[in-house]
């Protein structure tokens, strides 16, 4: 057992909420947890055998990236996206994940999928091919929207990869929590809780970057000769790293869009939320303007001029969703029926799984998204949300610094990360017990929460720190080929475990069907489909 006296140091004022009385509130309605959603979708890179990017298109083999469940692609051909459906079993989801991995190495002949978040050596980046989608209006609007991307940002930085993480609450919890009734009577209530989440997790989800952030390095093409103000130390492997960075992906150097700071998009409700983006998507931006919407040869370079070209654009750690339906705008959906579940959207690829995820980090997730719901949030301004990410940036590039300090409130008093991190795994514990005992007694939760909480008074059991050695040792690339070339031959010799050869082949030739009769029905072009979408 956790011999909490040693690890943990006593909560001391301000460091972070007082949650003790919501804590006591869920030991006593432990059944309120059961039935928790999760869901992932994956990002990686197809690679040659030698760690260059793949030349080739999405395998046709995998069916219509544009209609598939569970295999799509992002902003790249070469940029393959796995979708898991919502899951009350955390053990079925990833072994849903890892035989659509399994399917996919066995279809990938001898390419690989990339272990990191950060891409592989890219030589030439005029040379990545944007995902293509078919005929259909939505298909082509989905490249050129991606178009728009490369444009706006480079095609390098779209080339990164992470793992989203899908998180719903069940019903039970907000009817014992907020006396909600049901899930339309409800749903201000119910978006008002996520909003609260939404709010702490900008407050202290540092602490993911620094548990689990994988990317304190790069390939050195990745600057493409430019210049960079941050410090990298580098050796003759071509890698460049930060001593003690955790996620340089979530750094300036990955995504992030400097035009976005100034939108004063805010969570303090639902409405404030969605007008904002709204206005984002509406509002014109100099810069975008210069470049225009077409070459001089009548070539689309972007959707539109905006600040934003659509709302999935907004560049942010964690997003509120609800399930759009066909032809919904995502902030119309959530207008609609309220927040259906939160995106997670700050986990860098887990090297050390051959599925960029595993269970430990799952559970984790849960245990602080819960604690986020259950702490006080007071509103946050526009500018205490800027605020919020100098802690971020602090943890991204020095997260492992000796001594390193955060902030905790705007402008407040700085305390040890270790001294809050600590304090913050003293409440989580208490919902480990909580969860552990809803399954049986398991006491799974707790030994998540003994074996993180480690990190922080040894910094090198990170996986930053961990990963960070191989690359210093032996580069980016070399570090990178060996894993995928260990994970590929390791998924294809796996037997599928939840899956069957039978569905990956019904689902693929379903999706070339699909997408086919959206080809067939499309009755307007593209120039006044887009026009209709803009009215």
């Amino acid at each position: 057992m956790l011999n909490k006296n040693k690890l943990f140091s006593q909560r001391e004022v301000n460091v972070i909420p007082d949650v003790s009385k919501a804590l006591s509130w869920l030991e006593a309605h432990p059944d309120a947890l059961k039935g928790i959603g999760r869901g992932i979708e994956r990002e990686t890179l197809r690679v040659q055998a030698d760690g260059k990017l793949a030349e080739s298109g999405h395998p046709e083999s995998l069916g219509s990236a544009l209609k598939h469940d569970w295999i799509t692609t992002d902003f790249a051909e070469t940029l393959l996206e796995f979708i898991t459906p919502v899951d009350h079993s955390i053990d079925h989801m990833l072994a849903f994940l890892r035989d659509i991995h399994r399917h996919v190495a066995r279809e990938l002949g001898e390419e690989r999928m990339w272990p990191f978040s950060m891409p592989c050596e890219i030589v030439d980046a005029d040379k990545i091919e944007l995902a293509q989608y078919g005929k259909s209006n939505i298909g082509q609007m989905k490249t050129l929207y991606r178009e728009g991307l490369k444009n706006r940002y480079g095609a390098l930085m779209q080339t990164i990869s992470g793992i989203h993480y899908n998180f719903s609450l069940p019903l039970s919890f907000w009817q014992e929590w907020a006396d909600v009734k049901d899930q339309e009577s409800g749903k201000e209530t119910i978006s008002a809780g996520y909003l609260r989440l939404i709010r702490n997790y900008y407050r202290f989800g540092w602490v993911i970057p620094y548990l689990f952030g994988a990317s304190p390095a790069i390939s050195s093409s990745f600057l493409q000769g430019r210049e960079s103000a941050l410090p990298f130390e580098t050796n003759d492997k071509d890698t460049m790293w930060l001593p003690y960075a955790t996620s340089l992906r979530l750094s300036d150097l990955g995504y992030t869009n400097k035009s976005q700071s100034s939108l004063g998009i805010t969570f303090n409700s639902l409405e404030g939320y969605v007008t904002a983006l709204k206005k984002a998507i509406k509002t014109p931006s100099e810069e975008f303007a210069e470049m225009g919407t077409k070459d001089a040869d009548g070539n689309w370079l972007q959707l539109n001029t905006n600040v934003l070209q659509i709302e999935n654009e907004l560049y942010a750690p964690i997003r509120p969703k609800r399930v759009t339906r066909s032809g919904e705008a995502p902030s119309d959906a959530l207008l609609r029926g309220g927040i259906e579940y939160i995106e997670v959207r700050s986990l860098d690829i887990n090297p050390f799984s051959a599925i960029g995820v595993d269970e430990n980090q799952v559970r984790f997730l849960d245990l602080f998204l819960i604690w986020c719901t259950l702490a006080d949030a007071p509103e946050m301004s526009a500018d205490e949300l800027q605020c919020t990410r100098k802690n971020w940036n602090r943890v991204v590039l020095e997260g492992r610094k000796p001594d390193q300090k955060i902030a905790v409130g705007c402008g407040e008093a700085e305390h040890s990360l270790v001294e809050v991190g600590k304090t913050l795994f003293a409440d989580l514990r208490r919902v480990a017990e909580v969860l552990d005992s809803n399954n049986q007694g398991s006491t799974q939760y707790q030994q998540v929460c003994d074996q993180l909480v480690a990190s922080f008074d040894d910094p090198e059991l990170t996986y930053s720190a961990r990963i960070l050695q191989a690359m210093k040792d032996n580069g980016v690339t070399d570090t990178g080929v060996a894993l995928a070339e260990q994970y590929r031959h390791l998924l294809c010799e796996e037997p599928l475990e939840v899956l069957t050869e039978d569905d990956f082949s019904r689902q693929a030739q379903e999706s070339v069907a699909a997408q086919q009769a959206l080809e067939a029905s499309d009755s307007l072009d593209l120039e006044a489909y887009l026009a209709s979408r803009e009215g």
